[in-house]
């Protein structure tokens, strides 16, 4: 099944919608821009979705639920966020159809059922949690107030691509209020802290850590820290944001608590968020040209049996072989399936299964029945063992550890290696065009230079990373003084 895809050398881009679509991951709807997620690619946002909640969680974070739709004078309430969004808003007007009086069977827009009030279908929520917080605040007591939302959203995208940019997207969204800036400064940072372990333990997904420029904050927010990964075609992958949103929305909403010392004052606020991007960033991170690699922390199943006979008797020999192997498996967390269908042949298996990512296969034949052995394959390297039935399971579950850190091995040389220092813009062009990944660069800190910079080249500042140190230069393009390097990249 793998060998269909075109290979990622040919047409990096190509490969990776028909990976897509081939492992079964999401296809296209019949809503423009927008995708089905099919099972096996939902399958994988639930484990996803499972640890990040846990994560919150741990972070003293509770989930709530908030309309999808928010009035527009809502939506207009904090102009910077309005105006960010603006562009890629879907509205709603009316709330009737009725029939066409002029096309028989067909409906139409009632023209007497327009909405009093529009209404935004949310392309982020700050505005509709915002106007219901200031129910929720009255004292310091009820500070901090930590709230995650698991939605979908809406952001009318013109030129989409499976999972990395669709009109709907799937996402979680936290809304944090603080009584003090320090306390609001300290979530932004935690959860920035909390992205970077999910992708960097769970997704084997290296990133940097850093804070966005001035023109690439979100709307509305005073700063925002993202993590940054780099995908195999030598492009940046916006992998999460946090953001500092000051007292901007308060202040909007009028969001104010009594202080200890029983004043009046605005809440200092955060939000955060991830989305079904991730799965976008999973697939290019570490997927070749046989189909998905799938880290096993994160696949749907972990372990597949193939078994390898002729006929019922030999399939449950040797199914009652392995019983125990399944259950004990299964005892210590691992996701097993034992593929017995007599609908193909197990070298058809073989490559299903490779192309869509499971980690680990186990083939067993007559022969090994006999020997008591089964065949051990890692999808990573496809490298196979001949292992003994008795030691396989503590085999499986060392082999699972071993993969996933091979997986984030692996990826952070490409990055470490796709991080380039440059001093001249002669040089900077040079490596955009011909090697890509970050380029390590001083900028003058202008809106005016990044402009141009991005005009030129296609490249943005993908942060300014939190560990940069204080380092005297010139900006590559105007010459002017620079204290700090920042990232340049290709972005997704």
């Amino acid at each position: 099944m793998g060998k269909h895809l075109t290979k990622r050398s040919e047409d990096y881009s190509k490969w990776y919608n028909e990976l897509v679509v081939k492992a079964d991951l999401a296809e296209t709807s019949a809503v423009r821009g927008c995708m089905v997620i099919k099972p096996y690619g939902f399958a994988i946002w639930e484990k996803m979705q499972a640890e990040l909640d846990k994560m919150f969680k741990e972070t003293g974070h509770q989930n709530a639920y908030f309309p999808l739709f928010v009035p527009k004078s809502l939506f207009e309430a904090e102009e910077k966020n309005a105006e960010g969004f603006a562009k890629e808003c879907a509205v709603v007007t009316h709330y009737r159809l009725q029939n066409d009086p002029e096309r028989e069977g067909k409906l139409r827009v009632d023209p007497n059922a327009k909405l009093e009030e529009e209404l935004v279908v949310r392309p982020t929520s700050e505005a509709i949690i915002w106007n219901t917080y200031r129910g929720w605040i009255q004292s310091h007591r009820d500070l901090p107030l930590l709230i995650n939302q698991w939605a979908n959203v809406v952001r009318w995208e013109m030129r989409t691509r499976l999972f990395l940019r669709t009109a709907e997207f799937l996402w979680q969204e936290g809304h944090t209020a603080h009584a003090t800036k320090e306390e609001a400064l300290q979530e932004a940072k935690q959860m920035q802290e909390v992205y970077a372990t999910f992708a960097e333990d769970f997704m084997a997904m290296p990133v940097v850590r850093g804070a966005k420029s001035e023109s690439e904050r979100f709307a509305g927010a005073d700063d925002t820290y993202t993590i940054e990964a780099l995908m195999q075609d030598g492009k940046a992958l916006q992998a999460g944001t946090s953001h500092f949103l000051g007292q901007n929305f308060a202040k909007a909403f009028d969001v104010k608590y009594t202080s200890k010392k029983g004043r009046q004052e605005h809440v200092w606020a955060t939000s955060w968020g991830v989305s079904t991007r991730l799965i976008g960033g999973l697939i290019m991170t570490h997927s070749d040209d046989a189909g998905l690699v799938l880290p096993p922390k994160l696949a749907p199943i972990q372990v597949v049996i193939i078994p390898i006979y002729k006929g019922e008797d030999q399939v449950n020999e040797i199914y009652d072989k392995l019983e125990e192997t399944i259950s004990e498996l299964k005892l210590k967390g691992i996701s097993v399936k034992f593929d017995d269908r007599d609908t193909m042949r197990p070298g058809a298996k073989f490559a299903e299964y490779e192309l869509k990512g499971v980690p680990v296969r186990v083939a067993v034949g007559n022969r090994d029945l006999k020997n008591g052995t089964v065949e051990v394959a890692r999808r990573d390297t496809f490298e196979k063992k001949t292992v003994s039935q008795d030691g396989v399971v503590d085999y499986i579950e060392n082999l699972l550890s071993e993969i996933q850190e091979n997986l984030y091995g692996k990826a952070l040389s490409y990055r470490d290696e796709h991080i380039t220092e440059v001093s001249t813009f002669e040089d900077f062009k040079k490596v955009i065009e011909t090697k890509g990944g970050f380029v390590s660069a001083h900028w003058d800190g202008t809106e005016a230079t990044e402009d141009k910079i991005k005009e030129l080249t296609k490249a943005t500042i993908r942060c300014i990373p939190n560990d940069a140190i204080d380092e005297e230069g010139t900006c590559i393009l105007t010459g002017e003084k620079s204290f700090k390097r920042v990232l340049f990249a290709k972005a997704y």
